[in-house]
């Protein structure tokens, strides 16, 4: 059964890793499909921080959007996928990297974490995707 629309918001607001998607240019290949860390508030834009130059940084630069989605198995099988295009691009703070961390991370955890990844990880960017198809369903106790 398909998700409300406040359903599907709530429940991509939760901190699930997501599958993301995006068209490789590279003649041969199927789309890049990669685990990633976001950030989403309910009537938002959706934002990913990756590295300015990263295969899939290129990518989503490239085709100019993206999508992701996020799943779960208990108590029911549920799932969100969402696709739309590119709205900003900016150099990614520290203070969105705590930020995004917190949201995944145990919070002793976190400030060691943002002080590795802001050290190693090279120049970052957040990009903000506006949330233009949807796809939802709930499939009950299988």
């Amino acid at each position: 059964m398909a998700l409300t629309r406040t359903e599907r918001e709530l429940f991509l607001a939760e901190p699930h890793i997501a599958a993301l998607a995006v068209d490789a240019p590279e003649e041969g290949r199927a789309p890049l499909t990669v685990p990633i860390w976001y950030q989403y508030a309910p009537g938002g834009d959706l934002w990913v921080m990756t590295g300015r130059d990263s295969r899939k940084g290129t990518a989503i630069a490239a085709a100019g959007r993206f999508s992701i989605m996020v799943e779960r198995v208990s108590p029911t099988i549920r799932y969100v996928s969402v696709e739309g295009p590119v709205v900003a691009t900016l150099p990614a703070t520290r203070e969105q990297l705590v930020e995004i961390s917190s949201r995944y991370l145990p919070a002793e955890k976190v400030a060691g974490y943002v002080d590795f990844a802001w050290k190693e990880h090279g120049e970052q960017v957040v990009i903000h995707m506006r949330p233009q198809r949807w796809l939802s369903s709930d499939l009950g106790q299988v």
